[in-house]
C-alpha cells in the first residue's frame, strides 16, 4: 500500500548555466543491442526538446544513407534545439553530415599518445594538420564546429593545450574533453579542466564515461572547473557501462550548486520512459531521480520522520519533479505508518490492536517478498479484529 506526501518546491536559482548536450541519439546507441529507427530517434529529440535540453547529438552521418535519413529527420522536426552530427576527423564525413541537414558537427581526433598511434600515420604532427584541414572545411560549408578530444583524459596536457589553440585558429568554437576510458575522478578531472579553461576561451564541453561509477561526480568538477557544457544521456545509456546521465547531472548541478541548465525536471521521467521503451531497456526501480521508488519510505523511522517534517528524511524535494512522497507498508515499516494506513483506508483500530497488525504485516511482506497492498492490510485488519469482536460479544 503507497501514500503521496505532498513536499513544498524550491524557487529557481539564478546561476549561470549549464549547457546540456545529450548523445542518447548518437553514444546512447552505441550501447549493445540498441538500435533506433528513425521515428524513434525523432520522439526522443521532441522529449528531450520539451524537457528544455538545447542540444542533441543526433547521430553519426558516416554510417550511411538511413542514419543520414535519420538525422534529417531530427533537424526536419524543427524542433527548439541544435542538432549536432558526430564525425571523425576526415572531410567526407563533413560531407555526410551537410548531406544530413545540420547546423553543427563535433569532429573527433584522437589526442592521447595510444590513441594517436593506432589511429593517425605521422603521429602529433599529422594530426594537428587535419584538425586544421577539417574544421576548416566544415567552417567554409557554413557549419559551427566543436573538436572531440578522444581520450583527453589519457592525454599529455602540453599537447592537448596546442590541440585547443589549434580548434581554436581553425575557426572552432569548442573543445570537448573527453574520458573516453574512464580513468578520471573528480579530482583529476578537475586538474585537467582547469588546465584547459585556463590555456582557451573556448567553450568546453566534459564527456564522461562512467565505467567506475563516476561519470556525473566527474561532470560536476568539469563543470566546477570551467567547462560550459556538459555532454550527456538520459539514463546514462551508453557503450559499455554508458555515460553521466541527463537527469543526474542536471539535478545535481542545480541541487548542489544552484546552477541553472533550463530542463524541466518535471518531464525527466517522460524522457527517460521514451528511451526506455525505444531502448528495450527498463526503468530500474532504484535510478536515481527518474526511478519508481526513489521517493518510496517502508522504513519505520523515516516514515515517523516524514510524517513530523518532511526535512528529517529529505534533502532531494520530490515536488522539484512533480512527484511526492510514497509510504509503502511492509517489513520495516513502524506503528506510525500502519495507523495512517489504516486510517486512509477508514478502518478503525485501537493503540492496543496496531503492534497485534504490524506483525502480521511484516510476516506477510516476507512471505510475498513484496509491500502489503491494501486488500491485504483489510485483510489483516479483519484477522485481529474478528476475536476482538467474538470477546465482546460473549461478555454482553
Amino acid at each position: 500500500m503507497t501514500r503521496s506526501v505532498a513536499a513544498p518546491t524550491t524557487p529557481d536559482s539564478r546561476a549561470p548555466r549549464v549547457v546540456l548536450n545529450d548523445t542518447t541519439l548518437r553514444d546512447g546507441e552505441q550501447a549493445p543491442g540498441v538500435a533506433f529507427t528513425a521515428d524513434e530517434k525523432v520522439a526522443i529529440a521532441c522529449a528531450l526538446a520539451a524537457a528544455g535540453v538545447p542540444e542533441v547529438e543526433a547521430g553519426t552521418p558516416a554510417m550511411g544513407p538511413q542514419e543520414i535519413a535519420a538525422i534529417r529527420a531530427v533537424v526536419e522536426a524543427k524542433l527548439p534545439l541544435t542538432a549536432i552530427a558526430w564525425c571523425r576527423m576526415r572531410r567526407e564525413d563533413v560531407d555526410a553530415a551537410l548531406a544530413a541537414g545540420v547546423s553543427m558537427v563535433n569532429v573527433s581526433l584522437p589526442v592521447s599518445d595510444v590513441q594517436i598511434a593506432a589511429k593517425i600515420k605521422g603521429g602529433r604532427e599529422a594530426g594537428l594538420a587535419m584538425l586544421a584541414d577539417v574544421v576548416g572545411y566544415a567552417r567554409a560549408h557554413g557549419l559551427e564546429v566543436a573538436v572531440g578530444g578522444e581520450d583527453s583524459s589519457r592525454a599529455d596536457v602540453t599537447f592537448l593545450a596546442q590541440v585547443v589553440a589549434a580548434a581554436k585558429a581553425a575557426g572552432a568554437r569548442r573543445f570537448r574533453i573527453a574520458d573516453t576510458l574512464s580513468v578520471l575522478d573528480p579530482f583529476t578531472t578537475r586538474a585537467l579542466v582547469s588546465a584547459v579553461r585556463a590555456a582557451t576561451d573556448l567553450e568546453i564541453e566534459f564527456h564522461g564515461h562512467d565505467d567506475l561509477g563516476l561519470a556525473t561526480a566527474n561532470t560536476l568538477a568539469a563543470v566546477q572547473a570551467g567547462a560550459t557544457h556538459a555532454s550527456v544521456t538520459v539514463m546514462g545509456l551508453g557503450e559499455r557501462a554508458g555515460n553521466a546521465p541527463l537527469e543526474e547531472v542536471a539535478v545535481a548541478l542545480k541541487q548542489l550548486y544552484g546552477r541553472d541548465t533550463g530542463a524541466v525536471f518535471e518531464k525527466l521521467a517522460d524522457v527517460a520512459a521514451v528511451v526506455a521503451a525505444a531502448a528495450a531497456r527498463p526503468i530500474p526501480v532504484d535510478k536515481a531521480i527518474v526511478g519508481d521508488h526513489i521517493f518510496t519510505h517502508e522504513s519505520g523511522i523515516h516514515v515517523d520522520g516524514l510524517l513530523k517534517d518532511h526535512r528529517t528524511y529529505q534533502a532531494l524535494d520530490p515536488g522539484l519533479l512533480g512527484r511526492a512522497h510514497r509510504i509503502t507498508i511492509g517489513k520495516h515499516s513502524g506503528l506510525a505508518a500502519i495507523a495512517m494506513s489504516l486510517a486512509e483506508l477508514r478502518l478503525p483500530a485501537e493503540e492496543h490492536e496496531l503492534p497485534a497488525i504490524l506483525a502480521r504485516v511484516r510476516e506477510r511482506a516476507v512471505a510475498v517478498k513484496g509491500p502489503v497492498g491494501e486488500d491485504a492490510l483489510r485483510a489483516i485488519w479483519r484477522e485481529v479484529k474478528t476475536p476482538i469482536r467474538r470477546v465482546e460479544e460473549a461478555l454482553q
